[in-house]
């Protein structure tokens, strides 16, 4: 089997993992306390891709890492109702926390933690007997989440280096700002996610926001929803390593297929189907309508606009009871019909995977995943913010203070805005052919030709 190891590191994480794995649990099955209440032999027939099986299989217990660096998150999912399913080894945490600096994350308080949260790592790994990788979940800008997260990707990198590493960052978002020096945090975690993540979905608080009150109708969205939704992609994306399918993919048939260069990895996720509680009785649900909702705009889960960008490539999920005829014939057309909206010069830029099996509540959804260049408006956004302050050398000390080289501020600035032109470069690709093309042809036509 393929394992996966799920790490959720800060607050952020560990709140978006704990609903990740309540989702993840409904559809296998495995109730509270970890044992099995599935009502189909399917859904334990892969269960070992999050989870180990201890007293003789009686009780499913998730391959999970919960780290934090103040011990606060980690005693309220303890009190929480999944607090027994989890292995109490499982939780490691500082006493101090990493009080927003992303320094302290990743040179001190972060470093000194660091051993104890590998060696779970570690141990966790070698009781895999097939590792596909690792999946981190962390927001960009705290301490913990970002810092840390990133000393980790690091670290696991080194020692697993031909294992898939997925980052499912929650970004700085333009109008919800929880603290004042997000920007370098974002920033310097941005710069150490283009060296180390294979592939890493960017979500937004905001764009969240957005789909709870525009299109789930909900008038006080709460985390708790939030996390739902950024839940819900989660498992759409592994669905295939989790249940058998017409059409498989796994973690690295999608990162090959979704990575044209090394750097350009940032994806825009999107979930489908999204409908207000109320209005779920008039709509059918068919393949042509998971289609158009997933390529909306409003669904994305980050906060840029796909339609200002181009898809490099792009990774459709889908689940349930459905033909694979149909599938392929819907996202032909919408190649067909928005063509300008995909780079020409990768052909078939679309992966598709078909799995039976709905998520719990619906009979078809679907997962979708963008690589479009229009990502780097998200960049963009940050590194203004990020420079706007670095330019005034505001709250510089605190990070100087913890032992770190001023001079990284300024490789994580020049990284990104390298980033942010090289989307901007395949953007762009097209025009520049286009042009060529018109030389040519007026040169094959030459002056007497221009006299008729």
């Amino acid at each position: 089997m393929r394992e996966i190891v799920h790490i959720q590191i800060g607050q952020c994480g560990n709140q978006i993992g704990a609903k990740f794995w309540e989702v993840i649990g409904e559809e296998h099955g495995i109730d509270a306390t970890g044992s099995d209440r599935g009502a189909s032999p399917l859904q334990l027939e892969r269960i070992s891709v999050y989870y180990n099986e201890a007293y003789g299989r009686l009780k499913y217990v998730p391959r999970a890492v919960l780290v934090d660096l103040e011990p606060g998150t980690m005693d309220s999912i303890r009190s929480s109702r999944l607090g027994t399913l989890f292995q109490p080894d499982s939780f490691v945490h500082g006493n101090s926390g990493a009080g927003n600096n992303w320094a302290k994350g990743h040179y001190t308080e972060g470093a000194e933690l660091l051993e104890n949260v590998l060696e779970v790592v570690r141990q966790q790994s070698e009781s895999c007997d097939c590792l596909q990788g690792f999946q981190i979940v962390h927001s960009l800008g705290g301490g913990t989440g970002s810092g840390m997260g990133t000393l980790l990707m690091n670290k696991i990198r080194e020692e697993y280096p031909d294992r898939i590493m997925n980052s499912f960052s929650v970004m700085p978002s333009p109008k919800v700002s929880d603290t004042v020096v997000e920007p370098y945090n974002a920033v310097l975690s941005i710069h150490q996610l283009i060296e180390n993540a294979d592939a890493c979905f960017c979500i937004d608080n905001e764009a969240l926001y957005d789909i709870c009150f525009r299109t789930l109708k909900l008038t006080t969205p709460t985390y708790g929803d939030l996390n739902h939704l950024v839940s819900l992609t989660m498992s759409g994306v592994t669905t295939s390593l989790r249940f058998p399918g017409q059409l498989n993919a796994d973690l690295r048939k999608l990162a090959v297929n979704m990575v044209p260069f090394p750097r350009l990895h940032f994806f825009m996720p999107s979930f489908a189907p999204l409908t207000a509680q109320g209005s779920q009785q008039y709509r059918a649900l068919s393949v042509a309508e998971l289609t158009q909702q997933m390529f909306d705009a409003r669904n994305t889960m980050a906060a840029c606009d796909p339609r200002r960008g181009r898809y490099l490539t792009v990774a459709c999920i889908f689940r349930g009871k459905m033909s694979t005829k149909e599938v392929d014939q819907q996202l032909l057309s919408v190649q067909t019909r928005h063509s300008s909206c995909f780079v020409e010069w990768i052909p078939n830029n679309v992966k598709v995977a078909v799995c039976d099996i709905p998520p719990r509540g619906l009979s078809m959804a679907a997962t979708f995943i963008g690589n479009n260049t229009a990502i780097q408006e998200l960049f963009n956004r940050v590194s203004g913010h990020f420079s706007a302050m670095f330019k005034r050398r505001a709250f510089v000390h605190w990070y100087t203070s913890e032992g770190m080289d001023i001079n990284e501020f300024g490789e994580a600035e020049s990284n990104i805005h390298d980033l942010i032109s090289e989307y901007q470069q395949f953007q762009d690709a097209k025009a520049v052919l286009e042009e060529n093309e018109e030389v040519v042809e007026e040169a094959e036509m030459g002056p007497e030709d221009e006299k008729h």
